[in-house]
């Protein structure tokens, strides 16, 4: 367990140090936020400084290499994927920056490159046997999915990432989910004596110091620097742990504000109506009067609540 302390503690002061280091660089450069007009809730929070996931992102890989070392290629690749998805979120939030406008990359663009890099950690599983997956609440049962385990890499890369870009939208929503959704990830791990468990528990860490300066009301954002990387960590910790499955499970709120942005869609699309005030869900509760601390509280708190039926019958 002493590595694992270390790995929260290292990356916590890792992270905040940086977040202290990078926050008025960004000040300076004036890379802040361009909000969507029709939220008018969030009128205020316009030119609040973003790319903040740059910090926890360079936390995770200084202290996981120097935590977890260099002889998991497990590990290295992971590291590598966070940092490929970290830069394809960086281009996407500096084009916005640059353009003053909320649209960076076109969502095409984006698919292209999510699916080149959950390319390279689908044919890794392949390649290396990695192609077992364990049933959610199954006590242990697994089944192995042969030279299926590469569509279904694809498949759970760009559910994971886009449905965690869209849970980030209120102060300390994504980072506060995914701190809580690692902390229990990383629990499962040791239960199965998996050895990525630090790597785990070294992202929550550094969540856990982000959420120092993202928490409402926020003096800095995540991006889609941060949010595509926590995706794709989250992606690559669940595939090569056998563990994909249970992301929809322990991941339920971000699978919630993937599936609310297509039910309002596709129903708008048929009918002209919204199911939803507006979509992803978490807009629908603020727009109902809920403030930004409560809904990302209890998003959270159903994380926790999930994961820990998880661990029971691991």
């Amino acid at each position: 367990m002493k590595i694992i302390y270390i790995s929260v503690i290292s990356a916590f002061a890792a992270c905040f140090a940086l977040t202290l280091i990078i926050l008025p660089i960004l000040k300076r450069l004036k890379a802040g936020q361009y909000i969507l007009g029709y939220v008018k809730e969030h009128k205020d929070k316009s030119g609040t400084p973003t790319m903040g996931g740059l910090a926890f992102v360079a936390a995770v890989i200084i202290v996981g290499l120097c935590v977890c070392g260099l002889d998991d290629a497990r590990v290295n690749l992971t590291l590598a994927v966070t940092a490929g998805f970290t830069a394809v979120g960086f281009l996407d939030d500096f084009l916005k920056i640059y353009h003053k406008q909320n649209e960076g990359l076109k969502p095409y663009q984006k698919i292209i490159f999510q699916l080149a890099i959950a390319a390279v950690a689908a044919a890794f599983c392949y390649i290396n046997g990695l192609t077992k997956v364990f049933l959610p609440f199954g006590g242990g049962y697994s089944f192995e999915l042969g030279w299926g385990i590469i569509p279904f890499v694809l498949f759970v890369f760009l559910a994971t990432v886009n449905c965690v870009n869209l849970t980030d939208g209120l102060d300390g929503l994504a980072g506060g989910t995914s701190s809580v959704y690692l902390l229990i990830f990383g629990l499962l791990l040791i239960a199965q004596g998996n050895g990525l468990a630090p790597l785990a528990f070294t992202a929550t860490g550094a969540l856990f110091a982000f959420l120092v300066f993202n928490v409402n009301r926020a003096s800095l954002f995540m991006g889609d620097t941060g949010s595509l990387a926590l995706g794709g960590f989250i992606s690559c910790l669940s595939v090569f742990s056998g563990n994909a499955l249970y992301i929809p499970v322990i991941g339920i709120m971000f699978v919630i504000s993937g599936i609310s942005v297509i039910v309002q869609v596709i129903y708008y699309k048929r009918t002209r109506k919204r199911v939803f005030l507006m979509a992803p869900l978490h807009h629908h509760f603020q727009m109902k009067g809920y403030s930004e601390s409560k809904i990302a509280y209890c998003y959270s708190a159903l994380t926790a609540l999930v994961g820990i039926l998880c661990l029971i019958f691991v």
